[in-house]
Order: C-alpha cells, then structure tokens, then sequence
C-alpha cells in the first residue's frame, strides 16, 4: 500500500487544496492500484479520463484557493448497483446491462461530488446485489485480497476488496441483509449500515421499496475516522425519498476521539441464535477482551430473540418479496425475461422466493420481526452498543456454484447465506450496524466483529469502532498485491 493511501481521508483532501499533492497524483495512485489489482476484479468500470479530468478541476480550484468541500480531490469507489454516475455504465451485476448507462446521478453521488470527490469506477457486485458472494458474467468473482480463492463477500464486495488494496479511502455500498458489513468483514475493513432514512434511496418507480425489510446505502472506508467523514457527506434529508429524515446534530468525526472508558457495551457470541465457527469466535472474544482493557465496560448478555427457523423465515419471506419485486421493476424497465435471460441461477432462485409467498403471509412475518426489535431494544437500553461477529465463519469460496458452508462448529446448517451471518437480524429491526476488522485467524483470514447501536446513534457505533481501532490496529494489516 503506498504511502499516500495510507494517509486519511481528511489527510488527503488538505494536502490537496494546500498543494502538497495533487488530486491528479492520488488519481493516478488509484490507478495504478487497481491495475496492479485487477486480478480481483474489483472493479466493473474504471474512469481514467473522466477522473483525470476531474482532478485537475479540483486541483485547479485549490490553486485559485477555492474549497470544493471535505472531499477535495480525493478518489472514490461507487457500487455498481444504484450508486448511479450519468453517462457511466451501471450494469447492476447483469449481463443482460453489460452496456446500459445510468441517464442521472444518484443521491450518494451527487452528495459525493459536492464534496469534491472524485468517482474513480464502480465496484463489482453480483447480479442486483442478490447475495452475499460478489460474482457476475461481467466481471467474475471477486476474491478477499486475503485469500484469492475465498470470497470477498457480498453484495458490496467490489468495494471492500478496492479499499483493501488500497485503491480508494472510501467506496459506496449497500445493505439489505448484510451487503454492506459482510464484505467489510471479509476483506478488513469497515461497513456502516445507517439507521433507516439516514442516508437517502430513492428508486425510480418506487420511492417505497426500500422498508421491507430495511433496505440502506451506507459508507464505506479502511478506518472509524475515514467512515465518520464519508457518513458526515452522505447523511440528511431529500425530498425525493419520503423516508429520509434529517439528520441528528451529531458530529460523527468528533465521536472517533470518544474516550474508551466512557463506553458501555454489550457483548453476544452468537445472538443466542446460530452456531458461530470456533475461529471466528475466539478472535471476536479477543478483541472484545482488548476494548475491555483499554477500559470499555463489556458484559456478556443473553439476546432474547425468536428461534432461529421462525426469524430467518421472516427474513427470507420479506426479503424473497422485496426482492422479486424489484426483478418485476428491472424486468420491465430494461425489457428482460428473467426466464431466458443470460443470468446466474441463484438469480431466479431468489426471485421465486417471493413469488411463492402471498402478501399475507408476507405482512404476518412482522410478528417475529417485532419481537426481534423488542429483544435488542431491551439490550440497548442499558448499553451504548451491542457486539456480536459479522460471520459465523470465516470467508467462504468465492464461486455462487460452491454454495454455503453446510456445518458449523460441528452442527449441520441448511447451506444458506443467513447460515454464514449475523447480520440480517439488524435489517429486520432497522438499528443501524457495523463491521469493523476484529483480527485474523491463525490461517491470516480476516475476521469482523459487528457493532450495533440505538438508532439514530450511529456515534456510538463509531466511538466503539474508532476504541477498538486504538486498541486493536488493523490499518497495516493488509496483504501486499500479488
């Protein structure tokens, strides 16, 4: 990694509106990086000529002394899904999209580039983020830089593996399940699932899609402090999503100097809900012991939740609607027939998830999820934060036709993503989650430890992600590219 991309984000955007460097040499750092990486196609398009000339707008603007915002010249990754750049490809994972091109710009981006950010390409995702295995016809699969026959997770894994070679500082990702915290656990680095409405959506022919269950956008970054300025940017209300909110007056950058032994925290294995890979568990269990001795108070809890057959069934019921829901959209929109077309199995396997559930049986499905809510809400209201690990087990194969680890801890499990995670709980209840590196198993695999908060205290969860970083540093602890 090379010595400017191991430099923070508020780093880089001063050095470049005071001349130290130039927003043109972090671009073509970025490029190099992702050249020298390509083998983890991480990316799905690169903008060579459009970052370059973007940089020397911004570094034309710095030597008129002019500030384009916190984001001055600094390159940033976008998914390819609905972080959306006009007149740039966005294939949403889709062979059948290989050439479509995004007519306006989403939220996220238009927020980014008032900042000054500089879009260096969008990041690989599987066909419409269905799964948390980042593999498509366009691109391939993506890999954990850590191990290039593991995946880098899912559904935001272009984006995690681009800030794990240290590509980019910052990259967009999305989350309905677990999209945007999966890759961040399997690739080291950081995920931020915001509250619901925090950060707003908005889907062309739907502004209501994205409720159930919750469905966010969220930051990406390799650091609490990078996270914290790129959530400060995508954060606040939009009248074109109506369930954006405003933002709380919360100032996320200054949450990262939170002293550690203000911090009260609770601590779960496992949720109380799945089995949890001894590796996995006896590298969260020794991070969480660091955050207690650098003088957070942790205490074990039990988490009250429904059984793990009636959850995870809300959980596939709403989502399997959702998700059909959203094909029906693309279908029409781009006039594809999901039947015929050139697209993975697990495509269509996902979209008949919810064309086999009725909207009854589908409405009924928010009796466990409340209790779910009711159950975490009982731990939050005693603690700042709960943690738990990300994944149940380490980073998996990273080929769709591999499928799930079907035993865990020597039980037999159903082969199916929420098998692998913890983090689909969060989406049913809509508390806003993190994952942040934990440490790595003795066989250098990365590890995630998940931190959730109240909602609308994503503060918190940065406080505890930027403890656990002091504690527990992670930032020289990526593999060199190969």
């Amino acid at each position: 990694m090379s010595a400017l991309a191991a430099q923070s984000v508020r780093e880089l955007a001063t050095a470049v509106r005071d001349g130290t460097h130039s927003s043109l040499a972090l671009v073509e750092t970025a490029l190099e990086r992702i050249e020298a990486t390509a083998e983890l196609n991480a990316f799905i398009t690169v903008l060579e000529d459009t970052a370059r000339e973007r940089a020397r707008t911004a570094d034309r603007a710095a030597a008129r002394g002019e500030n384009l915002g916190p984001l001055h010249g600094v390159p940033v990754a976008i998914k390819d899904l609905r972080s959306r750049k006009a007149g740039v490809r966005n294939t949403m994972g889709l062979a059948p999209l290989a050439d479509n091109v995004a007519e306006v710009d989403s939220i996220a981006v238009e927020r980014l580039e008032a900042a000054g950010a500089v879009i260096i390409g969008t990041t690989n995702t599987p066909a419409l983020g269905h799964t948390i295995k980042t593999e498509n016809r366009i691109a391939g699969a993506t890999p954990t830089p850590f191990d290039h026959d593991r995946s880098a997770g899912g559904s935001s894994g272009g984006s995690a593996a681009a800030l794990a070679t240290g590509a980019v500082q910052l990259a967009t990702g999305s989350d309905i399940g677990g999209s945007l915290r999966v890759p961040a656990a399997c690739c080291n680095v950081i995920g931020l699932k915001p509250t619901f409405g925090l950060v707003p959506e908005r889907v062309a022919d739907d502004g209501f899609s994205t409720h159930s269950p919750f469905f966010v956008g969220g930051p990406m970054a390799r650091t609490a402090e990078d996270t914290a300025v790129f959530l400060d940017v995508l954060a606040g209300q939009d009248r074109r999503d109506p369930f954006s909110v405003p933002r709380p007056e919360s100032d996320y950058v200054q949450a990262t100097d939170r002293a550690t032994d203000e911090l009260a925290v609770a601590y779960s294995p496992n949720l109380d809900l799945q089995p949890v890979a001894p590796a996995v568990r006896a590298t969260v269990s020794a991070a969480v012991d660091d955050l207690a001795a650098a003088g957070a108070t942790v205490d074990t809890v039990d988490v009250s939740l429904p059984p793990y057959e009636d959850l995870s069934m809300a959980y596939v019921e709403q989502v399997g609607v959702f998700f059909s829901a959203f094909a029906q959209q693309i279908a029409e929109r781009y006039d594809i027939d999901f039947e015929t077309a050139d697209v993975e199995e697990t495509v269509r396997s996902t979209i008949a998830l919810g064309t086999e559930t009725d909207a009854t049986a589908e409405r009924l499905q928010n009796v466990p999820r409340t209790a779910a809510y009711d159950g975490i809400e009982a731990i939050l209201t005693d603690y700042d934060v709960l943690v738990t690990p990300t994944l149940t087990v380490p980073p998996y194969s990273k080929h769709l036709a591999n499928g799930y680890p079907t035993a865990i801890d020597g039980q037999s499990v159903m082969g199916v993503p929420t098998d692998a995670m913890l983090t689909w709980v969060f989406n049913l209840t809509g508390h806003p989650a993190a994952s942040v590196p934990a440490g790595l198993t003795d066989d250098g695999l990365p590890v995630g430890l998940q931190i959730v908060g109240n909602r609308f205290a994503e503060k918190d969860i940065l406080s505890t992600a930027a403890a656990l970083e002091r504690a527990r540093p992670w930032t020289d602890r990526y593999p060199a590219a190969k």
